[in-house]
């Protein structure tokens, strides 16, 4: 596939970059250098600039974008535990900015409409993952389609997304999200649409050793023993400065996505390993106020050296999530 070729935008605040000349003779003997920064971070909510992995993007036709981003050589979670790649959850993260940073800006979404995850999916080509001697550039080749409901403020949308790095893929994704006005989307949450803090459920079980879940730190952990075999009580840390990293009214798809990460590698013990893909269907909210089982299961796999595991989660007996992982085992 040819990489979309870029026409010059003109700046503004969605760019985060400033282009003006330099007045004078001055402005004709020597163009000037057009700065890098990251969007604004409002375009992806996130509360934290670190967090922002995009810095600028452009309209190519009426549906096709081309967004570009950077991934840090060392980030405190989105690295492998080696440390020499990047995680391929940080694909899934940088898509899902993508969504909301083109629904802002080029779809007119209001700031403070409030997003729907309905689907996130990635599939990533480890090679390209791996971090060198300087920052990974990328060029997201973004399709957004918007179809507005009968209402008219609420917008159905789809994002197919081919991620470059240089001249070689390195990973492709898909999302499909609904933006809706924040009195309705209070309405929805019935109550729940609350700033304070949430509190945890208590538990009184330990969490999984960080090892057995493709981790090094402890706070990293989402999981802590269940009753069953295959199962686990989803328990982050509502204080992780980046599965958290703002206050929300229910726990972030992104940290759904760590727990079926993590889920598989518990399975998969005493092999680790690593999910190359992933097929996530969010059926609805996951509250903070009630345990959430989380359970995975081999299921068959195409490849003779994958793994395929389908990992749920379940909340006062209704699903929350669905994830197919596709995996390769990494042997100690």
């Amino acid at each position: 596939m040819t990489l979309l070729a870029f026409r010059t935008p003109a700046p503004d605040l969605a760019t985060g970059t400033d282009s003006g000349t330099i007045p004078g003779p001055a402005a004709a003997a020597a163009p000037v250098t057009r700065l890098t920064s990251t969007v604004a971070k409002e375009y992806v909510h996130r509360a934290c600039h670190a967090e922002v992995f995009l810095t600028g993007g452009e309209q190519l036709t009426d549906t096709t974008f081309a967004v570009t981003a950077q991934w840090p050589r060392a980030h405190t979670f989105f690295s492998t535990p080696d440390g020499t790649g990047h995680d391929p959850l940080q694909a899934a993260e940088t898509i899902r900015q993508a969504g909301l940073y083109l629904a802002h800006t080029r779809f007119g979404v209001p700031l403070d409409h409030k997003f729907m995850m309905w689907n996130l999916d990635y599939t990533t080509r480890p090679h390209q993952l791996l971090i060198g001697a300087a920052p990974t550039d990328l060029t997201l080749e973004c399709r957004l389609a918007a179809q507005p409901r009968r209402s008219g403020s609420t917008v159905d949308f789809t994002l197919d997304t081919v991620v470059w790095r240089g001249p070689q893929p390195a990973a492709t994704g898909y999302a499909r999200f609904t933006t809706v006005p924040d009195a309705t989307y209070q309405r929805l949450r019935r109550g729940r649409h609350d700033a304070g803090l949430p509190v945890a459920p208590i538990v009184t079980a330990e969490p999984l050793p960080p090892a057995r879940v493709g981790r090094l730190r402890p706070c990293d952990v989402v999981l802590t023993p269940a009753n069953a075999p295959g199962s686990w009580r989803l328990t982050p840390d509502f204080r992780h400065p980046i599965l958290f990293d703002h206050v929300n009214d229910h726990i972030p798809g992104m940290v759904l996505l760590e727990a079926a990460r993590q889920a598989a590698n518990a399975l998969s013990s005493p092999a680790t390993v690593t999910p190359t893909a992933a097929a996530t269907t969010f059926h609805r909210y996951a509250e903070h106020d009630a345990p959430i089982t989380v359970t995975a299961r081999h299921t068959p796999a195409e490849a003779p050296d994958a793994r395929t595991i389908t990992v749920t989660g379940h909340q006062h007996g209704e699903p929350v999530f669905t994830t197919l992982l596709t995996a390769h085992p990494n042997h100690r």
